[in-house]
């Protein structure tokens, strides 16, 4: 979840930590932390807080250097204080560290090292890091040596910098946490995202699991665990600095949800003949053709766009589940069986233990991401990419989206490849309405009436979604989005399910936005008169012309389009109205309380 970023060989290495920490705030900010070489010692700050807390506190006292490493926390072990802030050092602050991850065995290293004098000073588990790698070198190891040492001794997680007093060098690791090398001439950066240095340059070199980097200005040497160098070339991101920058938007979020129209447009770009075939590189036809069954794993938000994708595939005759990450059950996988990590950042620690466990199992496997270069994308046998842009709002818009398109087209090429597939038989009139979908969002977002509504039914003590097939995916995603921003209380349904118990939830104080985008428009407005007629207020989502009745309070509209896609439509109305929301209520939009962009500690 955290953040890590390092200069090497910067002529303002100070400044370009804090550029390379508000860049990553999105993993966590919770506090943050600086350490740089000043020539005279490492000099530390740190503080809890946001990274304006840090920047504050530098401000009255800068340290100087070229070298140095950064860190901004989403907390696991120990509360946000100043104490538990990174970097973390050693006895004598020879050893200065930051660590992303969870080190599994940190308290039995910890007991050992307090047995031998070391002293802690703070809860986290990544203090052993520099006590032990100080161990070593009591021991007389020489740096390098004690590093790996140390590194050999830890289970977890772990993306970790690290450096030694005197030296101009910084040390790297990673294992199942991300990490990428950032490369400017003579100067490094290294960080857990590449948004991080992208003010800085666009050329990255990805460190993959095992792997030890040792960075000093002009030399950089990476290595595997047997010690050999490794040869990797550098990479050019696409990403550019404006595009992960805010602009004139006042928050990412709103920025983000006005981007999905670019968004969906880049990923059906190329990808959809006039015909209404589907042209995926990298699965000509024929690819699954050995398949029997699909296995979504995903989490939160990707694991709404999965819902609504195995909607789509059941209808083509294939036989598909949802499973969330984090409770994945391999025991019905067989080598005939397709495993679909669904990732926007392809760095969720749960998605990806559940990828590797469904390889263990002798599954073939597809990453669905936003990130090329990613751990699941090198991890799983195929990678296919949403092609969405940057997202740094830490709840997700436009990547559910277009996770959903691209899932659309990955069904179209599964049941044209399986024997008991069924492609189909409105495929022109689809695609025709797929590739229109950018211009009818467009249209959602210059006609819409999300902030009134949100204006309307602010002192609502609850909120419920709740819509039938696929818009169920989409009740689930617009409450989640609800809940996460506004920090009220938001739960979403499938209509027939009301009645089965939240029924009881329903009061006068109760807003229920109900989904009418589908084929099911009937069943779901007598689910809605069953929340009516106990007092709650309606607000229906709907597409133009659609015959609410007298059951809606309110109306979002949405343009007419193929029901399979209307769903899109709807779920942008709803992103709005949880921004309005949460905006009229004050909430730290881009920066939700406990929560972060990247997963990536189970």
């Amino acid at each position: 979840m955290c953040g890590i970023i390092a200069c090497i060989g910067s002529d303002d290495a100070v400044g370009e930590l804090l550029t390379g920490l508000e860049n990553l705030e999105y993993r966590g900010y919770d506090s943050a932390g600086i350490a740089v070489q000043n020539g005279t010692g490492i000099a530390v700050r740190k503080k809890a807080g946001k990274i304006s807390e840090l920047k504050n506190t530098i401000a009255r006292d800068v340290p100087n250097g070229t070298v140095g490493i950064g860190h901004t926390r989403w907390s696991t072990h120990g509360p946000p204080t100043d104490a538990n802030a990174h970097p973390h050092t050693s006895r004598t602050d020879r050893v200065v560290v930051v660590h992303n991850g969870i080190i599994e065995n940190y308290e039995s290293i910890r007991r050992r090292l307090a047995a031998e004098g070391y002293e802690f000073k703070s809860e986290t588990d990544t203090e052993v890091i520099p006590h032990l790698v100080e161990h070593h070198l009591d021991e007389g190891l020489d740096v390098e040596d004690a590093f790996k040492t140390a590194i050999g001794e830890l289970d977890g997680s772990y993306a970790i910098a690290l450096m030694i007093n005197g030296t101009d060098t910084v040390y790297a690791a990673r294992q199942d946490s991300p990490l990428v090398i950032g490369v400017d001439d003579d100067r490094y950066y290294l960080a857990s995202d590449v948004p991080a240095f992208l003010d800085f340059t666009d050329e990255v070199i990805y460190i993959e699991d095992g792997e030890f980097a040792k960075v000093r200005p002009g030399e950089l040497m990476l290595t595997d665990r047997e010690g050999n160098v490794v040869d990797r070339d550098v990479e050019t991101v696409e990403w550019s600095a404006e595009e992960t920058g805010k602009g004139e938007y006042t928050h990412y979020m709103l920025k983000e949800i006005n981007e999905q129209a670019d968004s969906i447009a880049n990923t059906i770009a190329g990808r959809i003949g006039d015909d209404g075939s589907i042209h995926l590189e990298e699965f000509p036809p024929g690819t699954f053709e050995d398949i029997d069954e699909v296995e979504f794993v995903a989490c939160g938000t990707s694991y709404h766009a999965a819902l609504y994708g195995v909607q789509l595939l059941r209808r083509a005759g294939i036989r598909a589940h949802a499973n969330l990450a984090s409770e994945y059950d391999t025991t019905t996988v067989t080598d005939r069986t397709l495993v679909v990590a669904v990732t926007q950042s392809g760095e969720t620690a749960d998605t990806m233990s559940a990828l590797r466990a469904a390889q263990d199992a002798g599954a073939e496997t597809v990453a669905v991401t936003n990130v090329v270069g990613s751990s699941a994308a090198r991890q799983a046998d195929h990678a296919l990419y949403i092609r969405a842009g940057p997202e740094i709002g830490v709840a997700a818009t436009k990547t559910f989206s277009s996770q959903v398109v691209t899932l659309t087209l990955l069904g179209h090429r599964l049941a044209e490849d399986l024997e008991r597939g069924r492609p189909r038989e409105d495929a022109a009139e689809f695609f025709a309405e797929l590739r229109r979908l950018p211009t009818h969002i467009e249209k959602v977002l210059e006609t819409t009436r999300a902030r009134e509504i949100s204006e309307k039914y602010l002192d609502k003590r609850s909120y419920f979604f709740i819509g039938r097939d696929n818009e169920f995916p989409v009740a689930l995603e617009g409450a989640l989005k609800f809940k996460e921003i506004t920090y009220e209380h938001a739960e979403g349904f499938a209509s027939g399910e009301l009645k089965h118990g939240p029924l009881a939830l329903v009061t006068d104080e109760t807003a229920v936005f109900a989904l009418f985008t589908g084929t099911n428009g009937e069943e779901t407005r007598k689910n809605a008169e069953e929340a009516h007629t106990r007092g709650a207020n309606i607000v229906a989502v709907a597409p133009d012309g659609t015959d609410v009745g007298d059951v809606a309070d309110s109306v979002l509209w949405v343009p007419k389009t193929h029901p399979d896609l209307a769903g899109l439509l709807a779920n942008v109305q709803l992103q709005l109205v949880s921004y309005y929301t949460a905006n009229l209520l004050g909430r730290e939009i881009d920066k939700p309380r406990n929560l972060a962009k990247s997963v990536t500690v189970e």
